[in-house]
């Protein structure tokens, strides 16, 4: 598992999860990427006939930058006729470029490529190396402007090679301008094509560059894009503060259009860190300036958003039929589409609540009839992606009022417009929205089928070349994860009281481990590798490992044995339970002159061991590797207990996030060699680590090979500098860490800095470069997942496989506790035995604790899991 998985800074492919982790909102936040546009070269010419022709042109460009498309057109056409007249071939390449940008912004693909192949026809057939520089620009605006329609049309590996030719004419030209222009536009494609770090780091490259220079638009644009490339990294921090230069350098500039987009991109950066009140207050601030109506429309759904997440049902009532006036008489292009269907699907969440339509009264009609301008304006443009996205969500108009046969003739023809136009992304949704219902009318067969293609298409975006449509984004956990598990709940199903098959346990089963694939893939916003499933009987034939799976209201569990066919287990119980069992264990684990936590200790051994408890011993089972699911990922199955003891006393126990491992291997003890990294004293507002001196003399104590880096000598170039150095199996981190289930929380304290995990990453990875194989075990003590964050575990498997580890061990709570050095001495010392595997070890030294009068309660022995491999 860990070696295979998340690499963040290779060359990896595209994946769908790392723009699904954001809300439909980022359609509003600046606009969606692939319809947005730099601002449009000043005009060059030579033309000595300027003020009776140049007039028609700049008309063009002043109606063009307010978003008058069609009045751009129409002057630009007649500035061609212009040229024409007089002859004059290069200016009518230029016009044809500019008529290429506003056909793209009108959806109108066939006629914005036929002009750039016009304007290309006015131009010498070949570069050469005699052209003059007007020749040569308009070679490069050429290739600019076919690598935003490129992009436009998910063609983004195209949309990079032609801003890369378009980068190296600049640079004959020595146009700085044109070369910052093309940068920008290749950190767009790179974002598209999910390198999302190498956009970044371009990006903050050019920006660095511009800052340099005087205030531009040029450099507002790129502050701006980086800004929202932050937003999509979950990296609210820096995208607040790039965001907020640009709004001061707009204001300077006087640039009121980029003003309203940095706030509403500011806006958004307060709402998705839930400041509410502070992101209605930008969003006020975007709609003073009274712009364009796409730019009020974008910012006036923003904030409706909000307010239906607030339930200010008065402003709601207020506004929602004025922006609903405004979008009917908004001229037809994409920004029009996308903002009708993004109104739809604000009304349709409000149809859902039952306060909202108490006091609002909506009626379904009203949403259908948004969308149904949506999908005319579609086919007007000849924009089937957008005409698919439209009639997909007017289908579900249809099918939250229970009319299937409306909901499934718009879905099917949603679905096939999808598949005319390759357009995967969409797709996905359409397939799954068939499946769902199907399931309705109780059709469960077709509807696995059409669920099971969903998650195909799903995994053939996280391993495909292929740009994701970014007109319209969705929540992971609204628009992925419930494919997977609606999916295995349709495959759990008993049929006619007789019990699952095994054929559809082996498919829920694999459908589980790929949904673990996905959430750290969303976890990381990049793709991992491939991987490749293992047969655990030929790894250890003494494991059994468990899947426990929350489904809405009842907990199933796989259970695989050693030699044996799946097994299958159903508990009525709904996931609120679960959570409130969970979060009471937890709760009471932590507090150590109390004994609350064995009751829902032993509801849960009920619930997932006592039923298998038999099997397991018949089997003679010594480890069980549990690939634990939602909440349960927060707590130590280890104190799982049957009313008479820990689970723990009868098992070694792993978790891992999946079964998805690499040259599973054993450990060679006799040439253990661990680094050690540590710190003792308050940094950074962190309290003293008391006793990770007696953890670190523990070690020495244990293990003959290791170097020690503690307090001042621990630092993250330090770190790193030994790792490249030296060969070490074994790392050993002993500081203050949080595992949070966002990656931009989730860090280790060194002594300088924070270490992220991304960082934390490029850091242990430093020995792989330096030639070594990976680290068998990372052991991160003192560490805490995320108190309240149920998907707080994200952090903790994240760290592991992010930092290509085979295997982790950390803590689920920090123990500033001489126990901790305890059970870590007990820990080396048992892993340095012959034929110990590292689960045995870590049992061996928790049941020391554990028979210790003064560390027997869990808070001292329970919060350290091991994950990944247990060899």
């Amino acid at each position: 598992m860990i070696l295979l998985l998340c690499r963040v800074y290779r060359s990896i492919k595209l994946i769908l999860i790392s723009l699904l982790g954001l809300s439909l909102s980022l359609l509003i936040a600046g606009q969606a990427v692939s319809s947005e546009r730099l601002p449009v070269p000043a005009i060059q010419t030579d033309n000595v006939h300027r003020e009776t022709v140049d007039q028609s042109e700049e008309q063009g460009l002043a109606a063009y930058e307010t978003d008058e498309y069609e009045s751009a057109i129409s002057n630009w056409r007649t500035a061609l006729v212009n040229y024409h007249n007089q002859g004059n071939t290069l200016a009518q390449s230029r016009i044809n470029n500019l008529l290429a940008l506003a056909y793209q912004q009108l959806g109108r693909w066939d006629e914005a490529y036929q002009s750039l192949e016009t304007a290309l026809n006015h131009l010498p057939d070949q570069l050469s190396s005699n052209l003059n520089a007007q020749v040569l620009q308009l070679y490069a605006q050429n290739l600019n402007n076919r690598g935003s329609l490129q992009l436009a049309e998910g063609k983004s590996e195209q949309a990079l090679d032609s801003w890369q030719q378009a980068y190296e004419l600049y640079l004959r030209l020595h146009d700085s301008a044109g070369v910052i222009r093309s940068q920008i536009n290749q950190a767009q494609a790179l974002q598209s094509l999910g390198f999302y770090q190498r956009a970044a780091e371009q990006l903050r490259e050019t920006t660095t560059s511009l800052t340099k220079e005087p205030a531009s638009l040029l450099c507002l644009v790129a502050l701006r894009r980086l800004g929202h490339l932050y937003f999509l990294l979950g990296q609210m921090e820096e995208s607040q503060q790039v965001v907020e230069k640009g709004i001061s350098m707009a204001q300077t500039l006087q640039i009121d259009k980029e003003i309203a987009q940095m706030l509403t991109l500011r806006g958004n950066i307060a709402e998705k860190r839930e400041q509410l009140d502070e992101a209605l207050n930008f969003y006020d601030r975007a709609l003073e300036l009274q712009l364009s109506p796409a730019l009020t429309i974008h910012s006036q759904l923003s904030r409706l958003n909000v307010w239906v997440k607030q339930s200010k049902w008065e402003q709601i009532h207020k506004n929602w039929l004025q922006i609903q006036q405004e979008l009917a008489k908004s001229p037809s292009n994409r920004n029009s589409i996308y903002s009708r269907i993004y109104f739809a699907k604000i009304l349709l969440n409000l149809i859902q609540n039952e306060s909202a339509q108490t006091i609002l009264k909506f009626e379904q009609i009203n949403v259908a009839q948004v969308l149904l301008g949506a999908v005319q304006q579609a086919q007007v443009l000849a924009d089937q992606r957008a005409e698919s996205y439209a009639l997909g969500y007017l289908a579900k108009v249809y099918e939250q009022s229970r009319q299937w046969a409306y909901a499934y003739q718009l879905t099917e023809q949603a679905l096939t417009l999808a598949q005319l136009h390759q357009a995967t992304d969409i797709e996905y949704q359409w397939q799954w929205q068939l499946g769902r219902l199907l399931k309705a009318q109780g059709n469960i067969a077709d509807a696995i089928i059409h669920y099971d293609q969903a998650i195909e298409l799903l995994k053939n975006l996280r391993g495909d070349l292929v740009a994701i449509g970014s007109e319209v984004q969705f929540s992971f956990q609204e628009s992925v994860e419930p494919i997977y598990r609606e999916l295995v709940a349709l495959l759990l199903q008993p049929e006619s009281m007789q019990p699952v098959s095994q054929e559809k346990l082996e498919q829920a089963r694999d459908i589980i481990e790929s949904l673990k694939l996905a959430e750290l893939d969303n976890f990381f916003k990049e793709a991992c590798l491939d991987v490749v499933p293992v047969q655990i009987d030929k790894i250890d034939e003494r494991a059994a490992i468990i899947y426990p799976i929350l489904l809405g209201n009842h907990l199933d569990t796989i259970i695989r044995l050693p030699h044996q066919p799946l097994k299958h287990l159903s508990i009525q119980v709904s996931d609120q339970k679960i959570d409130q069992l969970v979060e009471q264990l937890r709760n009471t684990l932590v507090v150590r002159s109390r004994r609350q936590y064995l009751a829902p200790a032993q509801q849960l051994y009920d619930w997932i061991i006592r039923p298998i408890s038999a099997d397991l011993k018949n089997s003679n089972v010594e480890t069980l590797v549990f690939v634990l699911d939602g909440p349960l990922q927060n707590i130590p199955m280890a104190v799982l207990h049957d009313g008479s003891h820990f689970l723990v006393e009868d098992f070694s126990i792993a978790l891992t996030p999946g079964l998805k491992l690499i040259s599973p291997q054993t450990l060679h003890q006799d040439s253990i060699k661990i680094l050690v990294a540590g710190l003792t004293q308050a940094r950074q507002g962190f309290s003293p680590l008391d006793y990770v001196v007696q953890e670190v003399q523990a070690i020495k104590n244990s293990v003959q090979h290791k170097e020690i880096l503690l307090d001042q000598a621990f630092t993250r170039t330090a770190l790193q500098h030994k790792l490249t150095s030296q060969s070490f199996p074994i790392v050993h981190i002993a500081t203050h860490g949080k595992f949070s289930s966002k990656a931009e929380e989730t860090f280790l304290l060194a002594w300088d800095k924070r270490i992220n995990v991304t960082e934390l990453d490029q850091t242990l990875q430093a020995s792989l470069a330096f030639g070594e194989q990976a680290i068998e075990l990372l052991v991160l003590s003192a560490c805490e997942t995320a108190s309240g964050d149920k998907r707080a575990a994200l952090g903790l498997a994240g760290t592991a496989i992010n930092a290509g580890a085979r295997s982790t061990l950390a803590t689920l709570w920090s123990i500033n506790d001489q126990a901790t050095a305890h059970l870590i001495g007990k820990f080396y010392q048992a892993l340095t035995q012959p034929n110990t595997t590292r689960a045995k070890a870590l049992r061996q030294a928790q049941l020391t604790l554990l028979q210790d009068p003064q560390y027997r309660h869990p808070i001292y022995w329970a919060p350290y899991v091991l994950v990944g491999n247990w060899l």
